[in-house]
């Protein structure tokens, strides 16, 4: 699949992809609008001292690297899985010139299927998985046996990946996520924030990122009582 590097408003750059006449990130501004949905809306909304983060979509490794710094910062412990099942090459994301961080690289380079400890405060798993494929399965997967306090929705948009926005696929991770467990995402149509609802998610529409879409979704798993 053929990319493109287009520089965003914020200076930042992100890819486009002809075939599909879609971006990775807003045009608006890449790292902004990551930092704002994934970071600022999402991870730091969470409660869970060493949360266990989900991103559907590693792609650029853009969110985790964002969620890298963070943890840095806060020192707080983080367990990163990013599903991704054709990852880019680590010479097609450093041509975006994202950041000069050493352990960007790190986060590519990495090996898959297994927990690499990035640094203290930071471990990562990178999976292959189709997460559009029928036999998809958070909960109960020897590579996905987590419980996670986040999930970084970032599939490419329901008009150009459908496949991506199925019902089941949110029913499994709502399943495999913990009370009070966070999705967050760039997507606002009400068509994904009623189906979201009717899975049991409590659904909240937020601010969008400066100069970015008016409204983004965060959805909340209700605790449930015991």
């Amino acid at each position: 699949m053929k990319r493109v590097i287009e520089k965003t408003e914020d200076g930042s750059s992100t890819l486009f992809v002809p075939e599909l006449n879609e971006h990775y990130h807003s045009v608006k501004g890449a790292r902004t609008e990551s930092q704002h949905i994934f970071i600022d809306m999402g991870l730091k909304a969470s409660p869970a001292s060493h949360p266990c983060v989900l991103e559907i979509g590693f792609g650029t490794g853009l969110n985790a690297l964002l969620t890298l710094e963070t943890a840095e910062k806060e020192k707080r412990c983080i367990h990163y899985t990013g599903i991704d099942l054709y990852p880019l090459a680590w010479h097609e994301v450093n041509a975006l010139n994202y950041s000069s961080h050493p352990l960007f690289k790190t986060l590519h380079e990495a090996p898959w299927e297994e927990d690499v400890h990035i640094t203290p405060n930071f471990i990562l798993r990178k999976v292959r998985e189709n997460v559009a494929g029928g036999e998809w399965s958070v909960a109960g997967s020897e590579r996905l046996s987590l419980q996670y306090d986040l999930v970084y929705f970032d599939a490419f948009s329901p008009e150009k990946q459908p496949e991506m926005w199925k019902e089941e696929i949110f029913r499994k991770m709502y399943a495999a996520m913990n009370d009070n467990g966070i999705l967050t995402t760039y997507c606002s149509k009400g068509a994904i924030r009623r189906m979201l609802q009717n899975i049991g998610f409590e659904m909240e529409r937020l601010p969008g990122p400066p100069g970015g879409k008016r409204e983004i979704l965060r959805g909340r798993k209700r605790a449930t009582n015991h």
